[in-house]
């Protein structure tokens, strides 16, 4: 999410001394830069520059093409240092005001940021305290004013220093760039648990959320280390941590053309985003509790009388987004002992539900514009319920219209196949589902901390099933001529099932069906013939034991009658080895909690199997990534 470009070149009279060609303009390569980056998904564009000791700066709600037209008519002098940014809104809606740089410190520092400070509101009542004052609601604000606070405190003119101390105070994920008047040639910067990669030029050097905001210039770059700050001017740079300790980056050459760069050198953006789902996970947590450690989902502003007084839970979603809402039902319901629904968001309203003041209505939608889903809140508000909004794209027509909105966080979402998106759904649904336990008393302050925990530790166990992602690569390169595929799970195995069977009709055009596998005696298992493949999604035999045994009884039901038996599985469940012809582990987790596991080898197998037929994953035929009609 977002995208970030800085640039420093060679001033005239450096250039004149050395003999050489005097750069570009800066504001070229930004604008250049944005372009190469607005596969990133954004809703806002700006750019500030260093010039005759003043920050120019310009910025647009909207697309980029509403930035260039500002530039137009209102130019910006020449310069060889400034910064640009494209942003998706996080902390405060899509506008002019909240879009990116945020110029501070009566017009001398301009900062761009991405990603989210989760302590902002603490930071920004001490420096409201100090005197100081806020134009918009973002959380960028507060870090631009923090550094000019800190700039300004340690009195010595050093734009590095700052940048060490007030990263030192900042919690969440967040890269900085920042351009201070005091330092026409210089750009600072600093990340953690946020993309930024540095691209070293002839006599210029560049900063980046990725490469391709500076591919067109440079092939040779630098990859940054977390917690640390790199300072660049035109022919050096200086990385340090946090402490102002050295260190160092990691060279690297860019090998990809600028096309692949854009999807960060993988083959296609599906194949990125089932990538970044360890991310999109953490994101979606992050901020999300107080310091006396208690759910604060600041975007539920729903009154808590009200979500006290709920006694039916609906979720209304389509395709991805309802087999989400199915894995979220049963942690709800499990968590908050609320009944819960999940209804197709086109079938809802018109078999006149049982809604009323004392439903509360889950909408999950990645797009927010989902027409479908919109008319279900409408018809829902209708009833009297009140209505949360589950999405990813700040200020789109569902979380606005809905009474209350919680994001994801998980960045924006390229190919039609949702992947990381659907893992950010869970997410959030699960922390709403804790919210509602904690506000209406069903769990203990340290349950909830506990579940909390292990949600915590997700992230990085998504990273270890990407990581050994090469086996179920191998297995779909085999059966690319497979005519059908199905797909077996129960309890929260069962919408897994359901979801895996989706992504291999939506991008590999073959058949393929999700059962709940004790369907199976009851008709399904006629289907099981001689070679036919079936994954079986089996449940942790740490958690409820019978039903891990009725899935091992099913695994071998189907493999006396001649499939061929894939099976996903804990780590250390031998059970399941004598009658699988295939086994994928994933990570011990809770019952609740292996949806985000289990999922991740099915999303690899559809996109490598669909890869091996020779299709296009990112677009997949008939289908649009964003459904706004009805």
């Amino acid at each position: 999410m977002c995208g970030i470009v800085g640039y420093v070149g060679p001033s005239s009279q450096l250039a004149d001394e050395r003999g050489t060609a005097a750069g570009h303009d800066a504001l070229d390569v930004l604008v250049e830069g944005l372009r190469r980056l607005e596969y990133r998904g954004y809703d806002s564009a700006g750019v500030a520059v260093i010039s005759d000791g003043t920050v120019g700066f310009r910025k647009k709600a909207g697309k980029l093409l509403n930035l260039e037209q500002e530039l137009g008519e209102h130019p910006l002098p020449r310069s060889t240092t400034g910064i640009g940014h494209t942003r998706w809104a996080t902390h405060g809606g899509p506008s002019d005001l909240n879009a990116h740089p945020h110029v501070v410190d009566g017009g001398r520092l301009a900062v761009i940021h991405n990603g989210i400070i989760e302590n902002f509101a603490e930071i920004k009542r001490e420096l409201v305290e100090k005197g100081h004052e806020f134009l918009s609601e973002t959380d960028t604000e507060v870090a631009a004013v923090l550094l000019a606070d800190t700039y300004n405190d340690l009195g010595d003119q050093d734009l590095t220093a700052a940048m060490q101390v007030a990263c030192r105070r900042l919690e969440g994920a967040f890269t900085l760039l920042a351009v201070h008047v005091d330092h026409p040639g210089r750009v600072v910067a600093a990340r953690r648990n946020s993309p930024l990669v540095l691209g070293l030029g002839e006599g210029e050097n560049f900063l980046g959320s990725d490469v391709s905001g500076f591919i067109d210039y440079t092939r040779s770059a630098v990859e940054l280390g977390q917690d640390q700050v790199v300072s660049i001017t035109a022919d050096a740079y200086e990385i340090t941590d946090f402490h102002g300790n050295p260190a160092e980056g990691k060279p690297f050459e860019v090998l990809w053309d600028a096309a692949a760069a854009e999807k960060g050198g993988f083959p296609s953006f599906m194949e990125k985003e089932i990538n970044e789902q360890p991310m999109a996970v953490e994101q979606t947590l992050m901020g999300r509790t107080d310091p006396d450690g208690n759910l604060v989902l600041d975007e539920l502003k729903i009154d808590e009388s009200v979500l006290r007084s709920v006694d039916k839970i609906v979720v209304v979603a389509c395709g991805t987004a309802a087999y989400a809402g199915q894995v979220a039902r049963y942690a709800i319901e499990h968590w908050c002992r609320i009944p819960t629904e999940v209804e197709l968001a086109h079938e809802f309203r018109y078999r006149d539900p049982i809604v009323n003041e004392r439903t509360l209505v889950v909408a999950l939608s990645q797009s927010g514009e989902t027409m479908d889903t919109l008319m279900a809140v409408r018809h829902a508000q209708e009833q009297g319920a009140k209505v949360v909004a589950i999405c990813n794209t700040n200020g789109s027509t569902i979380p606005r219209e809905a009474d209350a909105a919680l994001y994801t966080h998980a960045g924006p979402e390229i190919a039609v196949a949702s992947t990381k998106a659907f893992l950010a759904q869970i997410t959030a649904a699960y922390l709403l589902g804790l919210y509602l336990a904690q506000l209406r008393g069903n769990k203990y302050k340290d349950e909830i901390a506990g579940i909390l925990a292990e949600l915590e530790t997700m992230p990085a166990k998504i990273q270890q099933v990407i990581d050994a992602q090469g086996a179920v690569k191998d297995l779909a390169q085999s059966m690319k001529d497979a005519a059908s595929v199905l797909f077996l799970g129960r309890h929260v195995g069962f919408p897994v099932a359901l979801e895996g069977a989706l992504k291999l009709k939506e991008i590999a055009y073959i058949h393929a069906e999700g059962f709940a596998a004790g369907e199976l005696k009851h008709g399904p298992i006629a289907l099981i013939e001689e070679g036919q493949p079936v994954f079986v999604i089996v449940p942790s035999p740490r958690g409820r034991d019978s039903l891990h045994a009725k899935v091992v009884s099913n695994i071998q039901e189907i493999r006396a009658r001649g499939a061929v038996t894939i099976v996903i599985a804990e780590e250390g469940d031998e059970s399941v080895a004598d009658y699988a012809n295939h086994v994928f582990r994933v990570p011990q987790s809770p019952t609740l909690l292996q949806p985000l596991l289990t999922t991740v080898p099915l999303q690899i197998f559809a996109c490598e199997l669909a890869t091996a037929k020779g299709y296009d994953v990112d677009q997949p035929r008939n289908l649009a990534k964003s459904v706004t009609v009805e």
